[in-house]
């Protein structure tokens, strides 16, 4: 299973990664939007994990273009340091299927991914 990871702060991009690549999984770890976006559209992935604030093309933007311009289904966790309940209802009505705050909790996140993943079985 194909991860991709967008999130700007070094220390929790590599841990979050170690982590899911301990549980099984590769993981391609962009600290950019723009170049997060790029690779979703060249290559094809299984999941999308995300920072809603990062350099370049936020998660909210990355959501949005995944649902609208290439009309893909592939689930996607958007997480956020910002405690605003709006924040997290527009990520849904952008179409995320989960929303987590900061700090992420690997064993939570591992949850949530399983049951986004085995959904599409």
């Amino acid at each position: 299973m194909r991860i991709i990871l967008a999130e700007d702060n070094d220390i929790l991009r590599k841990s979050l990664s170690f982590f899911l690549e301990s549980k099984g999984f590769k993981v391609d770890q962009f600290s950019d939007g723009q170049e997060a976006l790029e690779a979703i559209e060249s290559d094809n992935y299984d999941l999308v994990l995300t920072d809603v604030n990062m350099p370049g093309i936020s998660g909210m933007e990355i959501t949005q273009y995944i649902r609208e311009t290439l009309k893909s289904d592939i689930p996607i966790i958007i997480f956020t340091s910002s405690g605003v309940e709006q924040t997290e209802l527009d990520s849904f009505d952008l179409g995320a299927n989960e929303f987590m705050s900061k700090p992420v909790s690997p064993a939570v996140l591992l949850v949530r991914i399983n049951k986004l993943l085995n959904s599409r079985t």
